[in-house]
């Protein structure tokens, strides 16, 4: 994934009501149920052989090398409680909207004549929940990065720039160069 769809997944496992497991042997157990007791598929979603996930199951092993670490944590929390991510998400597309807070490149295209070159900008801006939905169908139906990227430039075009149509009429804002994207809901 790119940084947009990394950011949105960030905010979804923010949503958790609960910790993910702590221990090696409880993150990979409960990375087993969840492919439903396939022990082999679990060592091939970590590229580790299934005799090693068994010994994590078993806690033969308790401390795993930091890169299995990270991959383990990661895929865990990938899965955590996606419940609560699914209501997060919903009340977000809903009814309580985005919040975008970036550092990039924003440079516009206005009227004929008036040009503003691109410049470095933070932007801390609160989305509705329209482009909030639009954002988590477009990741759910596989869109990529540049297309996440063009809906949430969009809206801060709209919300920001346009501050909702009361200004800049015929402004179009280029969002490139992203230092970084936060994103909560």
């Amino acid at each position: 994934m790119g940084i947009f769809g990394d950011s949105i997944e960030k905010a979804a496992a923010n949503t958790a009501t609960r910790p993910i497991p702590k221990s090696a042997g409880a993150q990979m157990r409960y990375l087993v149920k969840q492919h439903k007791g396939s022990t082999k598929a679990v060592a091939q979603l970590l590229g580790i052989s299934q005799r090693t996930v068994e010994r994590y199951v078993k806690d033969q092993i308790r401390r795993p090398r930091p890169e299995l670490a990270d991959r383990m944590q990661r895929e865990v929390r990938k899965r955590w409680q996606p419940k609560v991510r699914q209501r997060a998400q919903q009340r977000a597309a809903s009814t309580g909207g985005i919040t975008i807070e970036t550092r990039a490149r924003f440079g516009f295209t206005a009227a004929p004549g008036t040009t503003d070159d691109g410049r470095i900008r933070l932007i801390t801006q609160h989305l509705p929940p329209t482009y909030a939905a639009r954002l988590f169908d477009a990741q759910a139906a596989g869109a990529t990065e540049q297309q996440l990227q063009n809906i949430a430039a969009e809206g801060m075009q709209e919300i920001y720039f346009k501050d909702r149509g009361r200004r800049a009429d015929g402004l179009l804002v280029e969002f490139t160069d992203i230092d970084y994207v936060e994103l909560d809901f």
